[in-house]
């Protein structure tokens, strides 16, 4: 099937893009640092388990005698991380993790939530999930939790390696340098936390970003088309195809929607032609047009 490009159908177009306001990303960071403050007293420390990142060095630093509270020594080893981040990435986002960095110490220091979870792979699992949800909070806004996020959004940025991966890297080293200082049981724990905190992590970050590519094949495109800007208030292009057996052209309809509204779509597209090719296609990254900015830090 040959693709040309075609005219492109297109809704009205949407306000500006609040994702970039100083008060949704302050608001992010503040309840993504006290989800991973939370997870990290109440369950990583009472347990002796070693979070992912900089606060999990810090902790093991804490475990070893160092005569600061892991909120503290967080707080210090985020010094040259954050020169870093000043140099390599950007001056606003030099700001807003040493904001997400600040907070999650003074939360960990002056924040008690008990939970109590005593069967030790209960508390990895649960310590992980708050964790990562956290953590993926942050760094669903311009900032990050400092630490071993600066180094991730940089390779990020820079080499596409995800973050989640970035963190499973760290770790390997932490955990195995954890073997000095504690038993096997812990490390294994801590590694199965560390585990369930980079899939949170990389879930919270897809959150409301999945969408669905849709092509259809249709001799009503045209129609379709029409009803997916009136009905969805979405936009589509139209492709031109070539059938391999008949040798005839026509239009292929492509238009990218979200899960909610794919049911309609599909009840739109065989309202119009009940023989019509309905071809549905998973995507975690559409920007530009009317969805998500690019992210700029």
């Amino acid at each position: 099937m040959a693709k040309n490009n075609t005219s492109a159908l297109r809704p009205p177009a949407f306000g500006s893009d609040f994702t970039y306001s100083v008060r949704w990303n302050l608001l992010l960071i503040t309840v993504g640092a006290f989800v991973v403050a939370w997870g990290t007293k109440s369950l990583a420390v009472p347990h002796s388990f070693i979070p992912i990142g900089v606060f999990g060095l810090a902790s093991l630093l804490y475990y070893a005698g160092v005569p600061l509270t892991p909120g503290w020594i967080n707080l210090l080893l985020n010094i040259p991380l954050f020169v870093f981040a000043w140099f390599k990435v950007s001056r606003r986002f030099f700001w807003y993790s040493a904001y997400a960095a600040t907070v999650t110490s003074l939360f960990y220091e002056f924040t008690t939530i008990p939970v109590h979870v005593e069967n030790e792979l209960y508390a990895a699992v649960a310590c992980g999930v708050l964790i990562g949800f956290g953590a993926g909070l942050v760094l669903r806004s311009l900032g990050s939790n400092g630490g071993l996020d600066v180094v991730a959004v940089y390779l990020l940025q820079r080499r596409n390696i995800g973050i989640g991966r970035a963190y499973l890297t760290f770790n390997g080293a932490l955990f195995c340098l954890s073997l000095f200082q504690l038993s096997a049981d812990l490390v294994i724990a801590s590694l199965i936390a560390a585990f369930i905190t980079s899939v949170v992590v990389d879930k919270t970050l897809a959150m409301f970003s999945q969408r669905k590519v849709v092509f259809i094949i249709s001799e009503t495109a045209q129609a379709i088309g029409r009803d997916i800007m009136t009905a969805l208030n979405q936009g589509a292009t139209f492709l031109r195809g070539v059938g391999a057996r008949s040798h005839k052209e026509r239009n292929v309809l492509m238009t990218v929607i979200d899960n909610v509204q794919l049911k309609k779509l599909e009840e739109i597209t065989f309202t119009h032609d009940e023989n019509a090719l309905f071809i549905v296609e998973n995507t975690f990254s559409v920007i530009g047009s009317t969805f998500s900015k690019r992210k700029i830090y």
